[in-house]
């Protein structure tokens, strides 16, 4: 099949679709048996110049983020289709739907489009549009900016993918004229999108004979130029154009993670413009900055993840200021620890520039300066850790409500704690040479970009929806499209970090037989994927003209908790203004900090002291019975070695993964620091959750547990009596292990009361 003709078809299929559901929905006869007004007509040229004239010179930071996010939208279904003309490739295992070039060419374009024309200019919408009212400003400090901004975003993108319309086009002038027009159609059909991969690597990015390589680097270069001015305005209005009454301690958690995300955008795009200069001089101009008798081509993936993995973190820290902003609203408390969540945002902003190196384990740098990279990347999942026990925190006893943003809301948490912890084996250098091949990498990366990210973006749209559109979306579609967007992702994504596991190199069209079911199974999910796009974007323009129109700006009975935040205010000033809507007051208020069981955070937001004392003992008591448990353990293990059962050798593997001398001694002292620190800490965690009402039968539960993971990990071929044995010994261990811990909790916790 012809790729670009399809992959175009789709595109103005999408578009146009939009285009006539908007149309239909302004002109659908209301309620009370009017029109909407309009003219009469599918075309209306004075409404046409007069709405572009607007929205061309617009600079009120409402409209232009509106812009932001119509634009992101755009890139978003774009490099979507690009993502799903991908999948449709990977159902079978030769490239029989596309051609491999086509497949090299989406990878390509479905990348760089959703990472710099969807994500950041999303979530730039949204702080065009909210900032100003969260921090009292009137406007964006330089309106003007702001708009000149957004508005070198269109043509960017223009020239990026460029290479589709001039294939297409080319194309259809050759069916049109093929010998008349040869010349011409020869131009366009050399104008093709490049297949050298979203990351461009040198040296094929420099010897690619493709002028639309060229092109490419100019709209990215163009690109973040508008994304540095965005973000330049970002600071100056957050630091001096807040109001009176916003001083540091009280700026919302969105303005902080906006903050330290444009301060990110002005350290890491500059850096990134200059090595798109000096790949575009080494094209055409015969310099030799990424060739071999230059720079060499490390120099590029050394520049280009100087600012790529900044640029995860400009991607991700809006998600989780949006998380900290809409999560405690549904669960009706005030944000757990907000002091210390700005810290971990300001923590990732600087240790993100200190990790670059570990995209090339693979390449063979000096091991000591892989090692020093190694601990920074496994560093930064400290604060990243620290939100997501303060956003559970938050949840834990509120009085939830699962609507459409909330289900998103502790779907994302769930996401994010999948694409952190395989992030952190990543990090590892062992697993990365490993794994950094193969589709473990994918599932990694797919779990926050597509976790975490777009998540929270959809949550953000139904949360503000009212603000700005005075209207109330489907409800129930909403809860519906967020189920199926959850789940279609985690199938997705869960297949290909499987296919990591079972070692399938990723960037290829083409794989064997055997992992054709669990690539279905991924194109499954994907597709469900984007089904619920489609729906959230049916909601979204349906509901903009046939909505409930809004009769109380506290949609969300936020004043009941006081959680009516400044963004909310200034909408209930703007009902009572332009349409006389009188505000509303509950008929009972409690404090969103509230220490009451049940009721608003917990106590420990105002007594950190006593918090860490009992962290502290539970930690020191949890060890003393994880140590007490693992030797009981060992006691069973080593005489299964003797018999033949289990084989010592597991341990020194063990020693060796972590990137230790392989050695039985040093992998048994791992797997004792282990029973006594993270599953002794699991235990104590999800005790309460474990079946049996006395304290050892839940050990010995989650010991039964603990040993599925036993068995897995250090399986090491048995079969037969063997295997059965290995069977036996490994649960009774385990058992004891259960036994040893509870008991020993029992024990000490039965002590302290007596004292």
């Amino acid at each position: 099949m012809n790729g670009p003709t399809v992959e175009f078809a789709a595109l103005c299929l999408v578009v146009l679709s939009v285009g006539a559901l908007a149309r239909h929905a302004k002109r659908r006869a209301r309620a009370d048996g009017g029109e909407y007004p309009g003219r009469e007509g599918w075309f209306d040229a004075e409404a046409l110049t007069d709405g572009v004239v607007r929205w061309t010179t617009t600079t009120n930071h409402r409209d232009v983020g509106l812009l932001y996010i119509a634009f992101g939208t755009f890139a978003a279904l774009w490099g979507g289709i690009d993502g799903m003309m991908i999948r449709t490739e990977l159902l079978t295992p030769p490239a029989d739907i596309w051609t491999e070039s086509t497949y090299n060419a989406l990878f390509t374009t479905h990348g760089l489009t959703m990472l710099f024309f969807f994500v950041t200019p999303v979530f730039f919408g949204i702080g065009n549009y909210f900032i100003p009212l969260l921090v009292d400003a009137e406007d964006m400090a330089f309106p003007r900016v702001n708009a000149i901004g957004f508005w070198l975003l269109p043509p960017a993108l223009l020239l990026a993918r460029a290479g589709l319309l001039s294939q297409v086009s080319g194309q259809f002038l050759g069916l049109l004229a093929p010998d008349a027009l040869a010349e011409v159609v020869r131009f366009f059909e050399s104008i093709e999108a490049p297949g050298v991969g979203w990351t461009m690597y040198t040296p094929l990015s420099i010897t690619v004979d493709n002028p639309q390589m060229d092109l490419l680097l100019l709209g990215l270069h163009l690109s973040g130029i508008g994304t540095v001015l965005g973000a330049i305005n970002f600071v100056v209005t957050i630091v001096y154009e807040r109001g009176p009454s916003i001083e540091w301690e009280t700026l919302d958690i969105f303005s902080w993670t906006m903050l330290t995300t444009s301060g990110l955008v002005i350290f890491a795009f500059p850096l990134l413009g200059s090595a798109l200069v000096m790949l575009l001089l080494d094209r055409n101009f015969g310099t030799t900055f990424f060739t071999v008798e230059g720079g060499g081509p490390l120099l590029w993936q050394h520049l280009f993840w100087y600012f790529g993995h900044p640029e995860v973190y400009i991607i991700f820290l809006p998600a989780t200021g949006l998380m900290s902003f809409i999560l405690p609203k549904f669960a009706r408390r005030a944000l757990f620890g907000f002091k210390y969540i700005v810290y971990s945002t300001l923590a990732i902003g600087v240790l993100s520039f200190g990790v670059w190196a570990h995209h090339m384990f693979a390449t063979g740098i000096d091991p000591r300066i892989r090692a020093s990279f190694m601990f920074v990347s496994i560093a930064i999942a400290v604060p990243s850790a620290i939100k997501v026990f303060n956003w559970l925190t938050t949840i834990w006893d509120g009085t939830v409500r699962l609507t459409a943003p909330m289900v998103l809301c502790v779907s994302s948490i769930g996401m994010f704690v999948v694409g952190g912890v395989t992030g952190v084996f990543l990090a590892a250098i062992p697993v990365d040479l490993l794994y950094h091949g193969t589709y473990y990498v994918v599932g990694h990366f797919h779990f926050i970009v597509m976790g975490i990210i777009p998540l929270m973006m959809f949550a953000a749209s139904y949360f503000w929806y009212p603000i700005i559109t005075g209207r109330l979306y489907d409800r129930e579609l909403a809860l519906f499209q967020s189920v199926l967007l959850v789940f279609g992702a985690v199938v997705a994504f869960g297949s290909l970090v499987v296919l990591g596991f079972m070692e399938l190199p990723r960037r290829h069209a083409v794989y064997p037989e055997m992992f054709a079911p669990v690539q279905q199974v991924a194109t499954v999910g994907a597709f469900l994927v984007g089904i619920s796009v489609l729906l959230w974007l049916y909601n979204m323009i349906w509901s903009a003209w046939n909505g409930t129109p809004v009769r109380s700006a506290d949609v969300w009975n936020l004043k009941e908790t006081e959680q009516f935040t400044r963004e909310w205010e200034w909408f209930e000033e703007e009902l009572e203004r332009k349409y006389a809507i009188e505000p509303t007051e509950p008929e009972t208020t409690r404090s969103a900090a509230a220490t009451e069981p049940g009721e608003g955070s917990p106590q420990v937001l105002t007594d950190v002291t006593s918090v860490t004392g009992a962290v502290r003992d539970n930690a020191a008591v949890a060890a003393l019975g994880g140590l007490v448990g693992t030797l009981l353990l060992s006691g069973v293990l080593f005489p299964a070695t003797i018999i033949g059962v289990f084989d010592l050798a597991s341990f020194a593997d063990l020693s060796e993964l972590v990137g230790l001398p392989r050695s039985i001694a040093l992998g048994y002292g791992l797997f004792l620091a282990g029973g006594m620190t993270t599953w002794a800490l699991l235990f104590v965690a999800l005790a309460s959750y474990l079946p049996g009402r006395v304290l050892v039968v839940r050990g010995l539960s989650y010991a039964t547990i603990v040993a599925a993971g036993f068995l897995v990990a250090f399986y090491s071929g048995q079969s037969g009596l063997e295997l059965v044995g290995f069977v036996v010994f490994t649960l009774v261990a385990h058992w004891l292990y259960g036994f040893g811990l509870a008991a020993t909790i029992q024990a000490v916790s039965l002590r302290g009361v007596e004292r």
